[in-house]
């Protein structure tokens, strides 16, 4: 994904993770999809979801889902898969998506 970035937000080419169901990413009369930002960066706050470098990850290093920086993008910004994150990852950050967005 591509984003110029404004104040604290993640900028330039990255990995995002995309938390739109696989029903709403895959259609293609829906040009739109929503991510989650993705970093090498993080802290130890509720809303950063560690991911771990694997080979079904795709990620070079151990990263962070930002879930507090939710964003909804065209799906022309995403380069391509890189990989995907386990189930547990992935559970982690629906929980952390629940904190900053509220049930």
């Amino acid at each position: 994904m591509r984003t110029p970035g404004r104040g604290s937000e993640q900028a330039g080419r990255r990995p995002a993770l995309v938390v739109q169901t696989d029903t709403a990413h895959e259609n293609p009369r829906y040009p739109n999809t929503i991510v989650v930002t993705v970093s090498s960066q993080g802290r130890a706050v509720p809303s950063h979801v560690q991911l771990m470098a694997t080979s079904d990850s795709g990620l070079k290093v151990d990263s962070f889902a930002k879930c507090e920086q939710v964003m909804t993008i065209s799906k022309e910004r995403l380069e391509g898969r890189i990989g995907v994150v386990s189930q547990g990852e992935l559970e982690r950050v629906f929980r952390a998506l629940v904190l900053v967005c509220g049930p």
